[in-house]
């Protein structure tokens, strides 16, 4: 795995760097406040992201989702958290990693789609503008009585003023707090609706719960049920554990195929997360498993000997020829060998056998192709850089690189353009507006260039003024 990046106001995407290692105490599956999700670092990689969609597809089908464009975001931390935030969900690594089975992570995003379904994010705003009129208001009540005490020269008056005000506050926070407990009980149900429409067990949500209450125990913390947003997890398992055991689909397990690629997943998770003995400790009892194989080759490429990696993964292609994740680490073993052909190569096959057809893959295979320094590939790169961009629009660093082939070429309009667009999608407005300036007078007057470093230039990022 190797994408990462901030991802302010919820629109940018990643860059294609390592994994760090992030470190989270929340144990919480939430719709999110505003607050919660301005700044998110995010993690991008292909086959993860492929595998997340599929788990949650079928979900998004009898939650009548399917058409409605909603993205899964991977966000860069260890922990076991997910949370909706206007058309995205979003999901830390450190939850893929702690998933033992598919059908646990499924559990998680079939309430993160209960809560996109139940329009709560929308209610919730509505509950947070309330809350802050009740606030207001009880401070201004809270004020009229100080100031009549001062008047009267009552103290007793103007204390019960201050009290006025914290009181109605506390009620303010209370009631909020109630209502965000009753759209999470919500949210529980829908997933359970959810899972048994798609013919899927409830059994791994309940334990992602009791994962909760083991976390909470340990701690020692001494939690009032009335102060916090979600119910508690003894309780939760409680209303949900009876109606999960009536379903006909509760002890259906995953298939050896798809646990097989979710162990793959979290060993890649646990070694960029957890460095090179991260994929050991997650699968030392099942040393000899697929996950433990595939994690030791993610290991060896990155802190280990290339040549050796590259046995590693010759082996894993030779036991599953058609899985173009295989293929795209040796890319990535041969791009560090400083063999770029050989790599290009590589990820030409990951593009070919890729059926998510990422643009990740696609912009791994034109970087490879310009880092040979051949002007024949580096057009070529363009060419792939460029369909890369169309399947991943906000995939920052295929911007940098469409701009470094074009510099090359000395296609200077067309590499300012792209420069442009790498600004603007990491949420550099100033600069975006810059280069697109500086190819705006370059290009032809209407040309689709032209428009689009003037859509660049006329730009107002959402609650200012100015850019």
């Amino acid at each position: 795995m190797n994408r990462v990046a901030s991802l302010p106001n919820l629109a940018r995407r990643g860059v294609r760097l390592g994994l760090a290692a992030l470190v989270s105490a929340q144990f919480v599956l939430a719709a999110a406040t505003p607050s919660q999700a301005q700044s998110v670092p995010v993690v991008r990689d292909a086959e993860i992201e492929a595998l997340v969609r599929e788990y949650v597809r079928p979900i998004f089908e009898v939650a009548g989702l399917s058409k409605s464009g909603i993205e899964i975001v991977l966000v860069n931390d260890r922990g076991f958290n997910a949370f909706v935030a206007g058309r995205r969900i979003f999901v830390n690594a450190g939850a893929l990693m702690m998933s033992e089975t598919p059908n646990e992570i499924i559990g998680v995003l079939a309430h993160e789609v209960g809560h996109l379904a139940g329009g709560h994010q929308e209610r919730l705003r509505e509950q947070l503008a309330r809350a802050q009129t009740m606030a207001v208001v009880a401070l201004a009540l809270g004020i009229g009585a100080t100031v009549a005490g001062a008047a009267t020269d009552s103290r007793g008056l103007a204390s019960a003023g201050g009290g006025i005000a914290l009181g109605g506050q506390e009620m303010a926070r209370r009631g909020l707090l109630g209502y965000q407990r009753t759209e999470e009980t919500t949210a529980d149900r829908s997933a359970l609706t959810y899972l048994e429409a798609t013919k899927q067990s409830a059994k791994g949500m309940l334990k992602t719960f009791a994962r909760f209450q083991s976390a909470l125990s340990l701690s020692g913390a001494n939690i009032d049920p009335y102060q916090t947003s979600h119910p508690m997890p003894r309780e939760r398992i409680a209303n949900l554990e009876t109606l999960a055991r009536e379903s006909p689909y509760f002890d259906k397990e995953d298939s050896p195929a798809l646990q097989s690629r979710h162990d793959m997943m979290r060993a890649k998770i646990a070694v960029y997360m957890e460095g090179a003995s991260g994929a050991k400790k997650l699968f030392r009892k099942n040393p000899t498993s697929a996950g433990a194989a595939y994690g030791d080759a993610v290991a060896t490429y990155l802190y280990g000997n290339p040549r050796s990696a590259l046995v590693k993964v010759d082996a894993l292609i030779a036991s599953s020829p058609k899985n173009p994740y295989f293929q795209e680490l040796r890319g990535d073993v041969l791009m560090k060998s400083n063999k770029p052909e050989q790599a290009a190569a590589a990820y030409a096959s990951a593009v070919k056998l890729d059926p998510a057809k990422s643009g990740i893959l696609q912009i791994a295979y034109g970087q490879a192709l310009l880092a040979t320094g051949k002007t024949d590939l580096i057009r070529q790169a363009v060419g792939e850089l460029r369909k890369g961009l169309d399947r991943d629009k906000e995939f920052v660093n295929g911007y940098a690189y469409l701009a470094q082939a074009y510099n090359q070429l000395g296609e200077v309009a067309e590499a300012e353009l792209a420069t442009a667009e790498s600004h603007f999608y990491s949420g550099k407005y100033k600069d975006a507006k810059v280069f697109a300036a500086r190819a705006q007078s370059k290009v032809k007057r209407g040309s689709p260039a032209w428009i689009r470093a003037q859509d660049i230039i006329n730009f107002k990022q959402p609650g200012k003024k100015n850019t």
